[in-house]
């Protein structure tokens, strides 16, 4: 593992921490209507990430495959989806009832966000792992860029999922040292993941679209099952939806220009 890839397998990790940094910066608790606009977009940055830094590349993987050359991607992208809902459904979760009548399961709220934002992490941890091994490996439509810029990509996005698990323990009155480091540790997932991922992927070099499109499904149901209904739940919805658009939009010229 070369420090091009470690630095790549950081970068994210380090989004989450300097978005926990901000319990020393902030108020004790953030706005609904900056906590829509933080998750719009981080949705918009994953919804752009999974398409031309996954879904992509695996299909420029497969072309040799003619007519059939979706099937890696779609099945990947398939697998990645029943993943992710398994784990949500052995994994205590954030799940709110949409008549506001509480969490589903008696654990406290700031201790299912934490593990809830844990949970998204896994996924984003294994796309940038997969990357770094598609390129690792030679695979066609990964280059050293296109990894870099998803690995920036998903530390954007992990800036205000790093705030969101830190500010809500502050304002419970937990000490700002804590609520950062309990930030910090809601992305320790994500390195891990990132290197399970890569030596999984280098025992089956073969299959590398599989596991692209793998980690993008697994990052479109948290955007579909999480994100867009916490951006789009009561007032100003739309100030999620356009959040979501810079975040696409960000992405893709980050994507664009960087791979």
């Amino acid at each position: 593992m070369n420090m091009q890839m470690i630095e790549g397998i950081l970068i994210p990790f380090l989004g989450t921490s300097l978005g926990a940094a901000m319990v020393f910066f902030l108020k004790k608790q953030i706005s609904g209507t900056v906590q829509k606009a933080l998750t719009g977009f981080a949705a918009g940055v994953m919804v752009a990430a999974s398409f031309w830094s996954l879904l992509q590349p695996a299909l420029e993987s497969s072309s040799a495959m003619g007519t059939l050359s979706f099937l890696p991607a779609s099945i990947g992208f398939l697998i990645g989806i029943g993943f992710l809902l398994l784990l949500d459904v052995v994994t205590p979760h954030m799940h709110m009832d949409r008549q506001n009548e509480g969490p589903r399961s008696g654990f406290k709220r700031t201790t299912k966000l934490i593990l809830a934002v844990t949970l998204h992490n896994i996924p984003e941890g294994m796309a940038v792992g997969v990357v770094y091994a598609g390129l690792q490996a030679g695979s066609s439509g990964i280059t050293a860029a296109g990894a870099l810029t998803l690995a920036i990509g998903i530390a954007i996005q992990n800036f205000p999922e790093g705030a969101i698990v830190s500010m809500p323990l502050l304002a419970e009155g937990m000490p700002k040292n804590r609520t950062f480091l309990m930030g910090v540790l809601s992305g320790v997932v994500e390195p891990i993941a990132a290197v399970i991922t890569i030596i999984a992927a280098g025992l089956v070099t073969p299959v590398m679209p599989y596991f692209l499109a793998f980690a993008a499904g697994a990052m479109m149901y948290v955007v579909v099952e999480e994100l867009i209904p916490e951006m789009s739940e009561g007032k100003h919805s739309n100030i999620g939806t356009i959040a979501f658009s810079l975040g696409f939009v960000l992405m893709m010229i980050l994507d664009v220009t960087l791979g």
